[in-house]
C-alpha cells in the first residue's frame, strides 16, 4: 500500500513538472501596487453630525463607529475628541480599508469636534469631522409637562428616560418638523410606553403630524384597557382615549373617543377637523382632557370640543403610539404610516394659549411678507408672532369667530397696547380685516400718539396730534361708517379723509379689509384693496410715541369720542415699508 502512495506522489509530481515546462500553468507574478492617486476617504457611521446625546450623568459613553479606506494602503489612523487623541491604529488586516470601533465613555457637556485623521503611504491625509453634542438631562420646559419624545434617533422620553417598546419595524423619517429626526410609522408597527406615573385627572398630549393618508384610517395615540377583544370592545371604551384619523373623501378626519367610567364620548368635529390627503406638510394635533370637558385642537385652532365627566383610567396600563393596536383595532385603526415628532404630555388641560404658545415655541413663525415686522392673528392670545411678545390688555375684549379662525372682540372700555420699538419706521404700513359694530358710532382703531401732557397737568381729553398717526372712524352718510387717517409730521398734522369714497356699511355683516399705508411723499387709505383716500405728506415723526393702541383711541386720542371700538379685528399685520396696492390685494386674495 505506501508503494502505491509513494508511485502516485511521483506521478502527480511529474506531471505538474511537465505542464510548467510545456506553459501550461502562469507563474507567479508580482504585480506592482500602482501610483498612489487619491487621499484616504472616511465614513463615520456614529456619531452622526449634529446628535445630540441626552443621557441622566454627568459623563457619557459614546461608541465611535467608522470605515477607513485607501486605493492603495492605509499607514494609520488617529481618533482625535476636540484636539486630543484618544486611541490609533497603524496594523490593518485588509491594507486598503479598516472597519473600526471605539467606545469612549467620558463624554463631557457641550458641543464636540471628532476628528477621524487617515494617513495613507503616500503621505496624503483625509480628516473627517463630526460635531456632535452632549447635553444635560432634559428639563421640561412648559407646565405640567411630563413625557417628551423629540424622535431625534431613538424612542426615548427625555424626561424619565425612559425607552419605548418596539413593535414591529418602525423607523425614523429623515425629516423633522424640529430637531435631527422624527417617528416615521410602518405597517403593523408602533411603539408602546408604560402609562405609569401619566394617569391623572387632567391630562393633554400633543404633536406635529405628517400624514400619509395610506392606509385611509389609523390609530395615533391610543390609551384602551389591555386585553380587548372584539366581544367587549364597546364596553372597553368607556374607559381611556383613543386619539385616531378616518377618511372623509379627499381627506382625513381626526376624532377623540374618551372614557369616564360609565359611558364614552365622541369628539367629532366634523369638516372643522379635517386635513387635506395631500397637505404634504407638518400640522401640530393637540388634544385635553379635563372632569368638565375635552377639546382637539389642529394648528392651535379649536376644531372639537364638548362637555365631559371625567377621565377613567381602569385598566390602562399603556399608550400605543403610531397605532390602534393592540387594543383598539376594530374599526382598522391599526399602524399608521405619517410622520410624528416633538410629542409631549402633560398633567393638566392645556389651554389655548398655551397650545398655540408650544407651537411658536416648536415653529417661530417667519414673516411671510416682505417687511413684515408685527403679525397678531388673535388666536386665543394676543401675541405678536413676529416678536413672541403679548400685548398689554386694557379692560376685558374677547374672542370671537374670525376671518380666519378667532379674531379680536371689541368690549366697553377696553383695547391692547404694544410697545413700538420695532414698528417705528419712516415707512409704515398696516393691514387688517374688521366686521363692523357701528355701536358706539365712532371709535378708536389704530393710534401711534404722543401722550398730551398739556401745560397743567394731564388735561380730560387726548388730543395732541404733532406726531405719530390715528387710524379711527366716525358716523358717515346714513347708516354708514367713515374710515380716516391723521398723521403728522412733528409740527403739522395732516388729514386723508376720502369721504363717501371710505364709508361702509356695517349692516350687511361682511368682513372689510382695511390698510394703510405712510411714506415720505404720502399716505393711502384702502379698503377692500381699493384706494379711498390718498394724498401729499411730509413723513412721519415719531417722538413720544412709545405705545401702539389697538381697538381704541384711549388713551392717547380720546377726544371727539374716539374710544373703545367694539367690532371684531382679524389678522393684524404692521409693516416697515409703504406697501403697494398689489401686495395689499395680493394679502386679500391670500387671506379670504
Amino acid at each position: 500500500m505506501k508503494k502505491i502512495k509513494y508511485l502516485l506522489a511521483v506521478l502527480v509530481g511529474i506531471v505538474l513538472t511537465t505542464a510548467c515546462q510545456n506553459g501550461y500553468i502562469d507563474s507567479i507574478k508580482a504585480v506592482a501596487a500602482g501610483s498612489d492617486k487619491t487621499a484616504p476617504v472616511v465614513v463615520v457611521s456614529y456619531p452622526a453630525e449634529g446628535v445630540k446625546i441626552q443621557v441622566p450623568t454627568l459623563l457619557a459613553s459614546i461608541n465611535i463607529q467608522f470605515v477607513a479606506t485607501d486605493d492603495i494602503e492605509l499607514k494609520s489612523i488617529s481618533v482625535l475628541l476636540d484636539g486630543t487623541e484618544l486611541t490609533s491604529y497603524n496594523s490593518f488586516k485588509d491594507y486598503r480599508r479598516a472597519v473600526e470601533a471605539y467606545q469612549y465613555d467620558k463624554v463631557t457637556n457641550g458641543v464636540h469636534a471628532l476628528d477621524i485623521k487617515v494617513t495613507d503611504m503616500a503621505g496624503k491625509v483625509t480628516d473627517k469631522i463630526v460635531n456632535f453634542e452632549k447635553k444635560p438631562p432634559y428639563t421640561p420646559i412648559f407646565p405640567g409637562e411630563l413625557f417628551y419624545m423629540p424622535f431625534d434617533g431613538d424612542y426615548v422620553d427625555k424626561v424619565s428616560f425612559t425607552a419605548a417598546t418596539k413593535v414591529g419595524n418602525p423607523g425614523f423619517a429623515g425629516e423633522s418638523l424640529k430637531g435631527l429626526n422624527a417617528y416615521a410609522g410602518a405597517t403593523d408597527s408602533y411603539l408602546t410606553f408604560p402609562l405609569a406615573g401619566l394617569k391623572n385627572n387632567e391630562f393633554s398630549a400633543e404633536m406635529w403630524y405628517k400624514l400619509n393618508a395610506v392606509p385611509d384610517r389609523a390609530g395615533i395615540f391610543v390609551i384602551s384597557p389591555s386585553g380587548t377583544t372584539d366581544a367587549n370592545f364597546d364596553a372597553s371604551r368607556t374607559k381611556g382615549l383613543r386619539f385616531f384619523r378616518e377618511s372623509s373623501g379627499t381627506t382625513q378626519r381626526f376624532k377623540l373617543n374618551a372614557g369616564s367610567g360609565a359611558s364614552e364620548s365622541w369628539f367629532d368635529g366634523g369638516a372643522n377637523a379635517d386635513v387635506p390627503n395631500n397637505i404634504g406638510k407638518w400640522v401640530h394635533l393637540a388634544f385635553t382632557v379635563s372632569g368638565s370637558e375635552c377639546v382637539v385642537y389642529i394648528n392651535g385652532t379649536v376644531v372639537s370640543h364638548g362637555s365631559f365627566p371625567g377621565i377613567d383610567w381602569t385598566g390602562c396600563e399603556s399608550i400605543s403610539i403610531g397605532s390602534g393596536a393592540p387594543n383598539f383595532v376594530t374599526w382598522g385603526h391599526k399602524a399608521d404610516n405619517s410622520f410624528i415628532d416633538e410629542l409631549r404630555i402633560f398633567n393638566k388641560a392645556l389651554t389655548q394659549s398655551e397650545v398655540q404658545a408650544i407651537i411658536q415655541h416648536d415653529s417661530p413663525y417667519v414673516p411671510k411678507y416682505s417687511g413684515e415686522v408685527f403679525y397678531m392673528p388673535f388666536e386665543g392670545n394676543y401675541t405678536d408672532l413676529v416678536s413672541n411678545t403679548e400685548a398689554t390688555k386694557v379692560g376685558s375684549p374677547d374672542f370671537a369667530d374670525g376671518k380666519k379662525g378667532k379674531a379680536y372682540a371689541g368690549a366697553t372700555d377696553s383695547y391692547l397696547t404694544f410697545p413700538t420699538t420695532a414698528l417705528k419706521n419712516s415707512n409704515f404700513s398696516a393691514v387688517w380685516w374688521t366686521k363692523i359694530n357701528a355701536t358706539p358710532d365712532r371709535g378708536g382703531i389704530l393710534v401711534m400718539g404722543p401722550e398730551d401732557k398739556g401745560n397743567a397737568g394731564y388735561p380730560a381729553t387726548q388730543n395732541l396730534r404733532t406726531s405719530g398717526f390715528r387710524f379711527f372712524r366716525e358716523v358717515g352718510g346714513a347708516p354708514n361708517q367713515r374710515f380716516k387717517l391723521n398723521a403728522a409730521n412733528g409740527t403739522a398734522d395732516s388729514w386723508f379723509d376720502g369721504g363717501t369714497n371710505a364709508d361702509v356699511d356695517p349692516s350687511t355683516g361682511n368682513w372689510v379689509h382695511m390698510a394703510f399705508t405712510i411714506s415720505g411723499t404720502e399716505c393711502n387709505v384702502y379698503i377692500d384693496g381699493q384706494v379711498v383716500s390718498h394724498g401729499a405728506f411730509s413723513g412721519i415723526d415719531w417722538t413720544g410715541c412709545d405705545l401702539l393702541q389697538i381697538m381704541s383711541g384711549a388713551p392717547r386720542f380720546t377726544e371727539w369720542g374716539h374710544l373703545s371700538d367694539l367690532s371684531l379685528m382679524d389678522e393684524l399685520r404692521i409693516f416697515n415699508k409703504a406697501l403697494t396696492q398689489t401686495e395689499i390685494q395680493t394679502i386679500i386674495n391670500d387671506e379670504k
